[in-house]
C-alpha cells in the first residue's frame, strides 16, 4: 500500500495527496467494460497507459499537470513503493476539474454511430444525411460529455454544455481539443494507425487552464490499424475491444459479478496495449519498462 493519504479510486486509476499542490496518479492493471470493473487484471496495461500518456505530453505543445515521474521527490515513499510504481506513476499538479468530458470524434463509430443510425442526437446533430459506419467525417466534431451519478458519461448537447460550464471556457476546451485530436491523428497516422476518436479532461490549477489525468491512450481513445479500416462495418482496435467482444459470447447480463477472463484473453488484451504503445510511439515497450525511455 502507497503511504500518501488516498483520495481517490477509478475505474483503473488510484489517486494520492503528496501536498497541498501536487497529486500522485497511479494506473493499476485493472479492466472495466459496460462500467463492470473485471475480476483479471490484464499485466502492464497500467504502464501501457502512463507510458503512452508521458510519450503525448511531452509531444503535444499545450499546458498540462504533469510535473515529471521521480519519485525520489516524494519522501514519504519507501523502496518497495518506487518498484511496484515503476513506469505507472505520475506526479501532477492538482487541479480543478472541469465536469466535462471532451470528446473528438473524426469517424463516426460505437455511441455516435448508433445514435446516429437510431435518428440522431447530442453527438450528431450537425452531421449530414446517408454516412455509414466507421465513415470519416468531413471534419472532426467536438461531442461533450458529462458524468452521470452512475458512472456513466451522458452526451449533451452544444446548448447544454454552454449552460453548464459558460460560453468562453467551451469555445477555449472546444479550441483546443480540436487542435489536439488533428495533431494526434497526423502523428499516429505516419505510423500506420487511425484515430478514430478520443476524449480528453481539462481542469484550473492558479488561474491556468490544463489538459489533466491520461491523454492519447487505448483506454481513452479508439486506435484503428490502418490497413483494417474500410467503412461500413466493424474495425479492429487497439483496446478492450477485443474483451468486450469475448463478453459478448457469454451469457452475462453486463452486471457485476462478471465471467473471470480465461488467460488467452488476458495475453491477448496485453498484447493490444502493447502493440498500441510500441506502434504509435516507435519504441520499444521493454525499453520503457527498464527505465531506458523516460
Amino acid at each position: 500500500m502507497v503511504a500518501l493519504p488516498h483520495i481517490a479510486s477509478g475505474k483503473v486509476r488510484e489517486i494520492y495527496e503528496i501536498d497541498e499542490s501536487r497529486l500522485l496518479f497511479v494506473a493499476t492493471d485493472r479492466i472495466s467494460a459496460y462500467d463492470v470493473i473485471l475480476n483479471q487484471t490484464i499485466p502492464d496495461k497500467g504502464r501501457v497507459l502512463t507510458g503512452l500518456s508521458l510519450h503525448f505530453f511531452d509531444f503535444l505543445d499545450t499546458p498540462n499537470h504533469l510535473l515529471g515521474t521521480d519519485l525520489s521527490s516524494v519522501s514519504a515513499l519507501n523502496s518497495d513503493d518506487a518498484t511496484h510504481l515503476t513506469g505507472r506513476a505520475m506526479i501532477v499538479r492538482r487541479a480543478e476539474v472541469v465536469p466535462v468530458e471532451c470528446v473528438v470524434r473524426g469517424y463516426l463509430y460505437g455511441s455516435s454511430w448508433r445514435e446516429y443510425r437510431d435518428g440522431g442526437g447530442p453527438t450528431t446533430e450537425h452531421l449530414p444525411e446517408g454516412l455509414s459506419m466507421a465513415d470519416r467525417l468531413d471534419e472532426p466534431i467536438f461531442t461533450p460529455a458529462t458524468k452521470a451519478a452512475s458512472g456513466h458519461d451522458e452526451n449533451i448537447t452544444e446548448a447544454e454544455t454552454r449552460e453548464l460550464i459558460g460560453d468562453a471556457i467551451y469555445e477555449e476546451l472546444k479550441r483546443r481539443s480540436l487542435d489536439i485530436y488533428l495533431k494526434a491523428a497526423h502523428y499516429a497516422a505516419q505510423r500506420g494507425v487511425i484515430l478514430a476518436d478520443t476524449k480528453f479532461e481539462f481542469g484550473h490549477a492558479d488561474g491556468e487552464l490544463l489538459l489533466v489525468d491520461e491523454v492519447l491512450t487505448p483506454d481513452s481513445s479508439r486506435y484503428w490499424p490502418s490497413d483494417e479500416w474500410e467503412p461500413g462495418g466493424e474495425v479492429p482496435s487497439f483496446d478492450k475491444q477485443y474483451v468486450r467482444e469475448w463478453l459478448e459470447r457469454q451469457p452475462w447480463d453486463k452486471t457485476p459479478p462478471p465471467p473471470d477472463l480465461p488467460d488467452e484473453i488476458v495475453d491477448g488484451t496485453r498484447a493490444r496495449y502493447i502493440e498500441a504503445y510500441e506502434r504509435i510511439t516507435g519504441h520499444d515497450f521493454d525499453a520503457y519498462l527498464s527505465g531506458q525511455i523516460a
